[in-house]
């Protein structure tokens, strides 16, 4: 794994380094976030949020493996009716501890959606921000060093997307 962002890193610096011309700037989002009080604030929230909504599920299956131990030991009293109704109560609990966690921590899940309107507005300022010096400072390229290397910006004039679906006899 590291051989292989070695690799990525070096081809693009290479890249880089070998059309003179262009200009490039690394930032670390990661730095920067952390420098914003909102930020942190928001972060410190959605932990509390998760932290709320964990000890929740933790409860319900609590109640979960209260309710199978008592089964366990009262199994062999029960008729088959019973059991079979027992059972059943069982299954939908455990489902409902299953389909709460998924809404809670799952895809696109409530805390995800927390995220989305506490930190993606804080992102996207800083995200202008970067373009506005990009644009201004007139740098082809901004790579992110936060989470291995990035570009999170790069000039509309360099993409090649459109030449090489050209090439591929695709049109656009």
């Amino acid at each position: 794994m590291k051989k292989v962002l070695f690799l990525c890193i070096a081809f693009s610096v290479s890249v880089i380094t070998s059309q003179a011309q262009q200009r490039y700037a690394v930032i670390d989002t990661k730095y920067i976030l952390n420098k914003i009080p909102e930020y942190k604030d928001a972060d410190k929230k959605l932990q509390q949020i998760g932290e709320q909504w964990q000890k929740e599920i933790d409860d319900k299956q609590a109640t979960l493996d209260k309710m199978y131990k008592n089964y366990e030991a009262e199994q062999f009293m029960l008729t088959d009716e019973l059991k079979k109704k027992r059972e059943d109560e069982l299954f939908q609990k455990e489902k409902e501890v299953r389909d709460l966690q998924k809404r809670r921590f799952g895809y696109e899940g409530d805390l995800f959606k927390e995220r989305q309107r506490l930190v993606k507005p804080i992102q996207d300022k800083v995200y202008n921000a970067i373009q506005k010096i990009a644009v201004a400072k007139a740098y082809d390229f901004v790579l992110d060093k936060s989470e291995g290397i990035t570009v999170i910006f790069a000039d509309p004039k360099l993409d090649k997307s459109d030449e090489i679906l050209k090439e591929m006899g695709i049109k656009n």
